[in-house]
């Protein structure tokens, strides 16, 4: 049995892994006891046949379908024998020597279910990168941030946030995580299809005592949006839709209600800013979410009893106890650093 995997879904990718799968082969093959496997999600491109012929070494794992992130990762880690995986998206390029700072850190803190590598921009390389960044947090009402990235104001890279610290999430972009509290937690939830599903997934491994850290001596760059741009209204209603039901699956009992009124009139507020800048489909996307959360969340009951149930850690200290909005657009803290 290998000591990690890295494990890298596909779904029509084939140029992505043709420009960014060597680096991964490269720094990855060279550390030992590692496995590099790429699980195809259903592809109709050249994907396959690319793999079988341009990258022998690497292991294919192939599933009939388009079974979404999620689902698409659950089905692919059945296949897998290993102490940790990476999840790892088909547009990261790694560095030298990625792995190795993950790999120690995780053998000496066994308290440490997940980590996950500074990101920075693959566009901008002096830049973070806006999904992870330096470690994810969340607020109050649901909105996720970084360390190194606040709504859309993302910094530089300066050295500033080298600290290997706490944090509420760990990206799904580069997510290392040990295959047994995967499991034991239940996995991404396939309901989500895409989006938020490694939030969520954080989310239940800090509720019950599991520690979530960033590690910015393992460096990556992320390309970003290669499969949904940011204005995309399919995205949007997944991120709106998915959050709902994140903090439905997760808020503790006496926050419930009132935090779910209070994204009630914040999404619409949202509807109306999208409808303003004449981004009609947007607009609808946030509603459709909406509607759609109410429809699904019965669906989600009985895991959110159980949530409660093996719920130890309340409060979780990184889930700041005020609204980033509020911090960003109303006191002008634009910046991780003037906020925690």
């Amino acid at each position: 049995m290998n000591k990690t995997a890295v494990v890298i879904l596909n779904w029509n990718g084939c140029e992505m892994l043709r420009s960014f799968l060597p680096s991964v082969v490269a720094h990855s093959e060279a550390i030992g006891g590692v496995e590099i496997c790429v699980a195809d999600n259903g592809s109709t491109d050249e994907s396959v046949s690319t793999l079988r012929r341009e990258f022998p070494t690497v292991r294919l794992i192939i599933l009939a379908n388009n079974n979404g992130f999620a689902d698409g990762y659950n089905l692919a880690l059945k296949a897998i024998e290993a102490e940790y995986v990476v999840l790892l998206n088909s547009d990261v390029e790694v560095t030298s020597q990625w792995l190795s700072p993950l790999v120690e850190y995780m053998d000496t803190h066994p308290e440490v279910a997940a980590c996950q590598p500074k990101i920075r921009s693959w566009r901008q390389k002096e830049q973070f990168e806006y999904a992870g960044a330096a470690g994810g947090f969340i607020d109050r009402y649901g909105y996720p941030f970084c360390r190194g990235r606040i709504l859309s104001v993302v910094e530089k890279d300066h050295g500033q946030y080298d600290t290997v610290i706490p944090v509420f999430w760990a990206t799904g972009a580069a997510l290392f995580i040990r295959l047994k509290d995967y499991h034991d937690a239940g996995g991404l939830d396939g309901r989500f299809f895409a989006h938020m599903e490694e939030i969520d997934l954080c989310w239940r491994l800090r509720a019950r005592g599991r520690q979530i850290v960033c590690i910015p001596q393992s460096l990556v760059y992320h390309v970003g949006g290669a499969t949904l741009k940011k204005e995309n209204p399919r995205k949007t209603f997944l991120n709106f839709r998915n959050n709902l039901v994140m903090l439905y699956k997760n808020l503790p009992q006496d926050e419930l209600n009132r935090v779910m009124c209070v994204r009630a009139w914040l999404d619409h507020v949202a509807a109306l800013s999208f409808l303003l800048k004449g981004q009609l489909p947007n607009a609808r996307a946030v509603v459709q979410a909406r509607r759609e959360f109410k429809k699904m969340q019965s669906l989600f009951l009985a895991e959110r009893e159980r949530n409660l149930k093996k719920t130890i850690l309340n409060p979780i200290p990184e889930r700041i106890n005020s609204s980033i909005l509020a911090l960003f657009y109303l006191k002008g803290k634009k910046f991780f650093s003037n906020i925690i």
